[in-house]
């Protein structure tokens, strides 16, 4: 199934206030523009994804916080997302702004993400609603290791008897050093111990579906993604997990080159007939219109298409990816 991989990573993972501005910095470079002052409770109600990405544009034109998306960030109620499906073996049971996605097989369930801090017991709750035992979740997939992704792994180890959590051997020791410098601080939080190291190519095979570990280093040097089949009644579909999008953490032109290549290499696999990837199911939710595509999906009518399925909508959002950070070449270049 798979082999070990493991180099040195020497990559540090910045805190959380980097982590958050690096979204922003992303968006920032899609060119929108931010809005008025208006009331957190108004402006973030219903998951708005245009309203929550205007405020991480105006973080990162800033530099500072603006302080009802800092309060919004913590406020586990106003984040809350009730469970839903995009596809018939695939279920949402992340909150507004950080995803985790939950995938049946017949041989048990695929975790993606971990959430963190105040989300964790959203997220447990999530999925016991859903009606999952939670001896039947057999692995948990991890993207990269900043805290919003992999910071409930602590939490949810003893409550999955058999589950394996997996991510690249960068991903890990990003994770560890991150959460170790985090002691002290009023965020801090935890991290177990590595379990299972992929690499790229790497497959995870359970329950008749491939989960196939694509590493796509950028966002931070330990990020992958992941691609697995997705179904709509008969018909099943490539989706792809995204890593990382942001540019925060970046040590350099070199990180950056790196995040280039990645965009590169996930618009081959969109582009290609062999592996034909139509279907993103994004981290953050807000970066592509996750909830207004759900609520689309809700009005979708018999024999219309799922909206989810869009691969031109996947290669717009690599290009606006890229382009973004080319730009960003340029200015880690002239530093």
């Amino acid at each position: 199934m798979m082999s070990s991989h493991s180099h040195a990573s020497g990559k540090r993972v910045k805190g959380c206030i980097r982590a958050l501005s690096g979204l922003a910095i992303a968006a920032g470079l899609m060119g929108i523009s931010a809005p008025s002052q208006v009331a957190a409770q108004s402006l973030f109600d219903g998951c708005p994804s245009g309203a929550i990405l205007d405020r991480f544009v105006e973080f990162g034109r800033s530099g500072k916080m603006p302080p009802d998306l800092g309060k919004w960030l913590n406020d586990a109620e106003a984040q809350k997302v009730e469970p839903w499906k995009p596809f018939d073996n695939v279920e949402y049971v992340g909150v507004c702004w950080v995803s985790a996605w939950l995938v049946q097989t017949d041989d048990g369930y695929v975790l993606i993400d971990t959430l963190y801090g105040p989300f964790i017991g959203q997220l447990i709750e999530n999925l016991k609603s859903s009606g999952v035992d939670f001896a039947d979740i057999k692995y948990v997939l991890m993207t990269h290791g900043h805290f919003d992704h992999v910071g409930g792994a602590a939490a949810l180890k003893p409550l999955l008897p058999n589950a394996t959590f997996v991510m690249t051997q960068e991903g890990w020791d990003e994770a560890v050093e991150s959460a170790k410098a985090s002691q002290g601080t009023p965020r801090a939080w935890e991290m177990i111990e590595p379990e299972m190291v992929v690499k790229d190519g790497d497959t995870i095979e359970l329950g008749g579906n491939t989960f196939t570990v694509i590493e796509t280093p950028g966002h931070t040097w330990g990020t992958a993604s992941y691609l697995y089949d997705v179904q709509d009644g008969g018909d099943s579909y490539r989706a792809i997990t995204i890593g990382g999008l942001g540019l925060n953490a970046i040590d350099g032109p070199t990180q950056v080159s790196a995040y280039i290549e990645s965009v590169d290499r996930v618009r081959a696999l969109v582009e290609s007939k062999d592996e034909n990837v139509e279907v993103h199911l994004t981290t953050h939710g807000f970066s592509n219109n996750l909830d207004e595509n759900r609520q689309k999906l809700l009005a979708r009518k018999s024999g219309e298409p799922n909206i989810f399925v869009d691969p031109q909508a996947l290669l717009n959002q690599i290009a606006t990816l890229r382009a973004g950070a080319v730009e960003r070449l340029e200015i880690e270049k002239n530093k």
